[in-house]
């Protein structure tokens, strides 16, 4: 049984949201005081309160930064529906320093120190953090360069952090990684990413929410605008892309705690919360019906015998169906329609392989509810041995009966005769075992 843990992002998403959602969790706070002091980064402490939310009790994380700690704490205000504005000479604005875009900042020491992506990935790789959680670190980081570098079109090696350079957002991307690898789970997912909605104004001018880098760290994955200001950090898409494996609604599990992380704002009419939730995912036949996924494409260039393969390994990779419909495409070219269906949480996996064995350039999708009716499997004996017969119900009345056709056809052939017999008798003894 596969142990999932699900980034529920309807508030959106931060460094120190993931980390109030991780010790709301149970991850013990002076564990994770002890593992961040191996890190050669002095001048701050760690601080967790519980809050009130719009009415949710959540955790709140803070790094208190020697200096700051006597004028007001240093408090991450992530993540709230509210305006937010990266100022030229300085930060005008409530969202928080949690951000990596190349400006000015009014402060050049101690928290606000600008350091370059080479000096952070020495930090790590000079402390005494355990192997796996430097190495994802320090990939986070890189990562984050690599964004950070291709909006201002320079060299990985050349980016300076500003925002995330300062310690609050290394404690952060550290802590996070130290906490969900704390949490012991199999795969991440995580719902669509609430970027929020405006505009944000950098160094470089006036752009829409999300930032350019946070927009790079989104590439492929599922976001929305619901909500005023920036509620989607670079850190928090940071963490988030880089851990879920897929994203879409809560999948069935049985959950077994849920961690409330908070951002800085109490909005009314909006908890302003991530939500982690973490348990045992149900096995797909114990799954209640819901919601699929069906993706479309149209495919008129591709050899015939890629397409017998192509069904194998959708089905292979979990798609519930898959098949083909013959089209006339244009400049009266005959070709295929490829339609798929699968869970919504297989959607990216199914892209890629669609993408990689076709010749085909897009892919539409949509998501579809469906009502499927309750199913077991009954085995029966037959002259010709034992055979599985599948059995749909819905409210305790029995809609279709149907044996394993290929068990029939095993029998079939030891018997040496006609599969439609063996269908027979093996549905002729589902009927007398029902009636009694």
């Amino acid at each position: 049984m596969s142990r999932v843990a699900y980034f529920d992002c309807a508030s959106g998403a931060s460094g120190d949201m993931v980390l109030g959602a991780l010790v709301d969790l149970g991850l013990p706070l002076d564990r994770l005081r002890a593992e961040l002091a191996k890190l050669p980064l002095e001048g701050y402490r760690l601080e967790a309160t519980a809050v009130d939310r719009a009415g949710i009790r959540a955790t709140k994380v803070d790094v208190v930064v020697e200096g700051e700690a006597d004028e007001a704490p240093h408090v991450q205000q992530h993540a709230g529906a509210h305006e937010h504005e990266h100022a030229e000479d300085g930060h005008d604005h409530d969202q928080g320093h949690d951000h990596g875009h190349d400006h000015d900042h009014e402060h050049a020491e101690g928290n606000h120190r600008h350091r370059p992506l080479r000096e952070i990935l020495k930090m790590i790789d000079q402390s005494g953090l355990d192997k796996t959680v430097k190495e994802r670190s320090s990939a986070l980081f890189r990562r984050l360069g690599e964004a950070e570098a291709a909006v201002h079109g320079t060299d990985v090696e050349e980016v300076t952090f500003h925002e995330v350079g300062a310690v609050d957002s290394i404690v952060d991307v550290v802590g996070a990684v130290i906490g969900l690898g704390w949490l012991d789970v199999d795969r991440f997912l995580a719902s669509p990413l609430n970027v929020g909605s405006g505009t944000v104004t950098i160094a470089h001018g006036r752009y829409p929410i999300p930032a350019p880098a946070t927009l790079r760290l989104l590439s492929g994955v599922p976001v929305y605008a619901d909500g005023k200001g920036e509620l989607l950090t670079p850190t928090g898409a940071l963490l988030v892309t880089a851990h879920a494996s897929g994203y879409g609604p809560l999948p069935a599990l049985r959950p077994e705690g849920v961690g409330h992380g908070a951002g800085d704002r109490d909005t009314p009419g909006r908890p302003n919360v991530m939500r982690l939730i973490v348990g045992d995912e149900m096995p797909v036949e114990e799954a209640p019906p819901g919601r699929v996924i069906v993706l479309e494409s149209e495919i008129d260039d591709m050899s015939p015998q890629l397409f017998g393969p192509l069904l194998d390994g959708l089905l292979a990779a979990g798609a519930l169906d898959a098949f083909y419909t013959p089209v006339q495409m244009k400049k009266g070219r005959p070709g295929v329609l490829l339609t798929v269906i699968a869970d919504p949480l297989k959607r990216t996996s199914i892209e890629e392989l669609l993408f990689a064995e076709t010749t085909t350039l897009g892919v539409r999708w949509q998501e579809w509810d469906r009502t499927v009716l309750d199913r077991e499997t009954v085995a029966v004996e037959t002259p010709f041995g034992e055979v599985a017969v599948k059995v749909g119900r819905r409210q305790g009345r029995v809609y279709n009966v149907a044996p394993e056709f290929d068990e029939c056809l095993v029998r079939a052939r030891a018997a040496g005769r006609p599969v439609k017999e063996v269908w027979a008798a093996a549905l002729a003894a589902y009927h007398a075992v029902a009636r009694k």
